[in-house]
């Protein structure tokens, strides 16, 4: 097989050559950095046509018509510049679905080799235009990393005709912007972390955050139970992969590789002790920009690499060189604010500063919390006030409960009613004002309500009264029973009633009823 070796050793090389990786060759980093983000995409639209109508739909819990009315009415004719969406042309529940599968069967044909630039720019709008009208439940750092990942892989794919038969080499500039995203992306978590929470500086965070992190899984259990110094040595090999390794991605190609190889180790830890959504999934394969075919072709299979090879390619035409400049421009520019926020002393966590989240600041638990506190939902038909009367609760996917229930294992995907309310455990029901329209679609027996539900204990017909707990959860140790002890703490919502007019004035205060 033809070697994709420099025809001179790194040690024969001016390091000037090097480092700028003239001789580098990035077909095989190319299609495997588009088949992945193609994977990510995959997910992103399961989820999508999974959950979008509870949640998002024309009667979900933060329904987008009803969000798209209230722009309008603030912003006017600038609405679709302030929050750029396909869903200002339709936002019914039909053209949600519609979008989510197009945009699903795209990311299977990218997967499948198939991306080109038209290809991933339908998959960047279509996922922007979830993302932009997503509100609460799409406000996370992983959905602007896969927006800006996706606007560059639209310039990385060929033109027209898929790898292995793209007629041009693969702007390496761009391989350079993704290099420049994953070093904002670390080490702006590990300033956050710096700044944020003392428990960072004195290494001990971990000795918490697999506990009261927002959705645990069985190991994260099970490394809870590790002694301190493990710990310690956790948070500071955190430290060393998002504070120092990030300023090898723009050393010469051996240091690049290794801070490559680093960064994915590091993600993969964090994906074995926890579910994090598909956020440190889309952090490797933005890593595998580090990495060019010189390296590629030594891992992978002989059957991925070789198609890759022959014949030549041309360099690119003159119309792709200014479509770089140009982006390369735009980058530089956009970057300006992150890097500000970055370096600055008011650090905000995962923020973008334009409407089409291009280039955005990154940053992950700054703060960790120390103990665990859940809201449950729970229902009853007899008095609410007896002391006596049993409250049954409901059970959500991938939300701890029952003591007795083991944490679920679904990264990548992620369930999104689970994240929000983790976020309401610390929270109070004044800042969750999609938590009173779930317990009112409970007391409807609303179906899409109850397809968000797991385990609903009320089959035959919803309760007579909701009310919301506040629980503090730990992780149980060996030798005692169950995965979690809970101390129910008080009332986060008081018992309502379908009728009750403080829940009817609520509802339509925000447009929802």
């Amino acid at each position: 097989m033809p070697t994709l070796e420099p025809t001179a050793s790194d040690q024969e090389q001016p390091f000037a050559h090097s480092w700028l990786d003239a001789s580098a060759n990035v077909r095989v980093t190319r299609q495997l950095l588009l088949r992945a983000l193609g994977f990510i995409y995959a997910v992103g639209f399961a989820i999508v046509l999974r959950q979008w109508l509870p949640l998002l739909g024309e009667h979900g819990l933060m329904p987008v018509p009803v969000f798209l009315q209230r722009v309008a009415s603030e912003v006017g004719d600038v609405g679709a510049w302030r929050i750029p969406s396909l869903f200002w042309l339709n936002d019914s529940d039909t053209f949600a679905l519609a979008l989510g599968w197009v945009g699903w069967v795209a990311s299977l044909l990218a997967m499948l080799g198939l991306g080109n630039a038209p290809l991933m720019g339908v998959l960047w709008v279509i996922y922007s235009s979830f993302v932009h009208v997503g509100q609460t439940f799409y406000g996370y750092g992983w959905e602007t990393l896969l927006l800006e990942a996706g606007f560059l892989a639209i310039f990385l794919a060929p033109v027209w005709r898929p790898d292995p038969h793209a007629s041009s080499e693969p702007p390496l500039p761009v391989i350079w912007l993704y290099r420049w995203l994953v070093f904002r992306l670390m080490f702006g978590a590990g300033l956050i972390k710096i700044r944020g929470d003392e428990c960072w500086r004195d290494l001990t965070c971990l000795l918490y955050h697999y506990e009261t992190q927002p959705n645990p899984h069985p190991l994260s259990w099970l490394v809870h139970q590790a002694p301190s110094w493990f710990h310690t040595l956790g948070v500071s090999f955190n430290h060393f992969a998002e504070l120092i390794v990030p300023f090898g991605v723009f050393g010469p190609r051996r240091v690049r590789h290794a801070a490559g190889a680093i960064t994915i180790v590091f993600q993969f830890s964090i994906i074995l002790s926890g579910n994090l959504s598909f956020l440190n999934w889309l952090t490797i394969v933005v890593a595998l920009a580090c990495f060019d075919d010189s390296l590629l072709q030594r891992v992978l299979p002989r059957r991925v690499c070789e198609p890759l090879q022959a014949p030549p390619l041309r360099a690119p035409s003159r119309a792709r060189h200014i479509a770089i400049v140009l982006l390369c421009s735009v980058v530089g520019l956009l970057s300006l604010n992150p890097v500000a926020n970055m370096l600055g002393p008011r650090q905000r966590m995962n923020a973008s500063f334009e409407p089409f989240d291009l280039v955005n600041t990154y940053g992950a638990f700054g703060t960790v919390g120390k103990v665990r506190d859940e809201v449950i939902i729970e229902g009853t038909d007899g008095d609410p006030n007896d002391p006596a009367a049993e409250w049954l609760s409901y059970e959500f996917p991938c939300k701890p409960g029952a003591t007795d229930r083991a944490p679920c294992t679904v990264t990548p995907y992620h369930h999104r009613l689970a994240w929000q309310m983790w976020f309401a455990g610390f929270s109070n029901i004044r800042r969750q004002p999609w938590l009173v329209h779930l317990v009112s679609k409970l007391l409807d027996g609303d179906a899409d309500a109850l397809s968000l539900v797991e385990n609903n204990p009320f089959d035959g017909a919803p309760p007579a009264y909701i009310r919301i707990s506040h629980y503090r959860y730990r992780f149980t140790h060996f030798g005692e029973a169950g995965w979690w002890q809970r101390e129910r703490r008080g009332d986060y919502m008081p018992a309502m009633s379908r009728d009750d007019p403080r829940l009817r004035a609520f509802l339509h205060r925000y447009g929802w009823r």
